[in-house]
């Protein structure tokens, strides 16, 4: 038996991670499906893709007969939300939200990069004269993961890696927050029975997953029967599939090598990226801007345009830049290592790519078909502009001399690696 020099020994470098797990890839189909829908929408063909998205399909009998746009909204986007929640329960079990001095910045961040977009939001409709559309202040709040992460892969290269798990902190919190919004502001005509039958249909899908004979065949009647009773409850029910996705076990069980957190989340991130994501877009974002049956110039002269784009734009970047300035000067609480004040600039624009749940908050924030309209424009301009300027600030930010101790700690910092 022979053995090779180290001088000789192949190299194995590792195996190229898979296409629709990628940043980049969600961001990139969520473009083209939201480029199609507007497209469609404002072509002469516009009557076909408002048909396709009022039909109507499912069993009338469980109060299920649901439009296709409804169904991507209500019922395909529980599958991303799914994936958000157990994305929540590894960060705040086994990841970064496990140490609260460590999750400490970007939490707080997270919080004042909502509450400075929503106080944007209520100022400019109010001054602008069109306060009934109040209700919609939670529409600039919200940070897609899943565009932002995107951007900071393809424009980020050269930065410290710390800058994603930071932005990936604050994006997950902002989406709890979220979340808790949609549960607690935008649910009317609540019916408890059904309601307390969802919370039932979670407790039990959280004993069986927790057992080592779990298979999907058990868990998913458990988690659709949970769905349908949120959703008959008057709870929007995405927030059903985010409870499911907080039980799951963040930790290996008895026998088993890695933990179903994990597990889960790398079989259906996928899904959620190829499938659910993607035709959800398709469905919210085609607005009919002008034209016959278009709202035109009506909708992009509201208040509510301009309130949610400054809301996205300059709310987001003064709420996170904002926030962590105030903590880090009059606290203990300092930024990870190798990162700087000046990268937090970049990562406000990127919290204002609002985009999957902005579009969703759109949706259940109005009644009148001129504001959701408007709104939604309005999500994907800000969402557009935020992102390119983030893209921007990213090279810029990467070219420049980063110091010894970027999170002024009083520590050389020793975490540099750069994505």
């Amino acid at each position: 038996m022979t053995s090779s020099s180290p001088a000789h020994s192949p190299t194995h470098s590792p195996a190229p991670e898979p296409w629709l797990r990628r940043d980049t890839t969600s961001g990139i189909l969520l473009l083209v499906a939201a480029a199609l829908a507007l497209i469609w929408a404002n072509s002469p063909w516009q009557a076909g893709y408002h048909g396709l998205g009022s039909f109507t399909v499912g069993p009338a009998a469980l109060h299920l007969e649901l439009s296709l746009s409804h169904w991507a909204a209500d019922g395909l986007l529980a599958i991303f939300f799914f994936v958000v929640g157990v994305e929540l329960a590894h960060e705040l079990r086994a990841g970064s939200l496990r140490h609260p001095r460590t999750a400490a910045v970007p939490m707080l961040a997270a919080v004042g990069g909502m509450l400075v977009p929503a106080l944007v939001f209520l100022l400019l409709v109010t001054v602008l004269g069109d306060g009934s559309a109040a209700h919609g202040w939670a529409v600039p709040t919200a940070t897609d993961i899943a565009f932002a992460l995107g951007v900071l892969a393809v424009f980020g290269r050269g930065l410290p890696r710390a800058l994603r798990l930071f932005l990936l902190t604050l994006a997950v919190v902002d989406d709890l927050l979220a979340i808790l919004v949609i549960a607690l502001v935008y649910t009317s005509d609540l019916a408890l029975l059904p309601l307390l039958g969802a919370v039932a249909a979670v407790a039990a899908f959280g004993v069986v997953v927790r057992q080592t004979w779990a298979r999907w065949w058990v868990l998913a009647p458990l988690g659709v029967v949970a769905w349908a009773l949120m959703h008959a409850s008057g709870v929007h029910a995405t927030v059903a599939a985010v409870a499911l996705g907080l039980c799951v076990p963040a930790h290996a069980l008895r026998g088993e090598t890695e933990s179903r957190t994990h597990r889960y989340e790398h079989l259906l991130r996928p899904w959620s990226t190829a499938l659910v994501l993607p035709v959800f877009a398709f469905f919210a974002a085609g607005v009919t801007i002008g034209g016959e049956g278009g709202a035109g110039a009506s909708v992009l002269g509201q208040p509510v345009v301009i309130a949610v784009v400054a809301g996205l734009v300059l709310g987001k970047v003064v709420g996170v830049l904002g926030t962590t300035w105030l903590v880090t000067r009059l606290t203990p609480l300092r930024l990870p290592d190798a990162i700087g004040l000046r990268d937090l600039l970049p990562v406000g624009l990127l919290c204002g790519i609002g985009f999957t749940v902005s579009l969703l908050i759109a949706e259940l924030s109005f009644a009148d078909g001129l504001h959701t309209a408007g709104a939604k424009i309005a999500v994907l301009l800000g969402s557009v502009i935020s992102a390119v300027l983030a893209g921007a600030l990213l090279r810029w930010d990467a070219h420049r001399a980063r110091s010894r101790d970027m999170n002024e700690d009083g520590v050389d910092d020793v975490d540099t690696e750069v994505l």
